[in-house]
């Protein structure tokens, strides 16, 4: 059986700095507003990798906003940055977040090597 190595919408080999899994977990979601007024909410991730994830939002955030995390299935919180935010799907944004460095426990997976590469019949 042959494969061909997975593709980003570009057309060149996906070239991130850690292996994204699709996983959905529970966390909540934090963040501070200009009005000062904090708000939360809970959501799950659609993607996630050693540097960050990719969230379902409905609340409105912009590129290089920081966030919270908070991992429910281990009580661990982090603070995050936004990298983009793309399309809406159900009222909810996707939004890119990465983690300040690499983080690959927070989200108490075990990420496949560096050097493997996905393929796909």
């Amino acid at each position: 059986m042959s494969g061909t190595p997975i593709k980003d919408y570009g057309g060149s080999v996906d070239k991130r700095r850690s292996q994204r899994i699709l996983l959905r977990i529970q966390i909540m979601v934090s963040a501070q507003f200009e009005d000062g007024l904090p708000i939360k909410e809970d959501t799950t991730t659609l993607e996630v990798n050693a540097h960050g994830a990719l969230i379902a939002l409905a609340m409105k955030v912009r590129p290089g906003q920081k966030l919270t995390v908070r991992n429910w299935g281990t009580a661990k919180e982090q603070e995050f940055r936004v990298v983009h935010v793309r399309g809406s799907f159900g009222g909810k944004s996707e939004v890119g977040i990465t983690f300040p460095h690499a983080m690959p426990k927070f989200w108490n997976v075990d990420f496949p090597p560096p050097d493997w590469t996905p393929f796909m019949s």
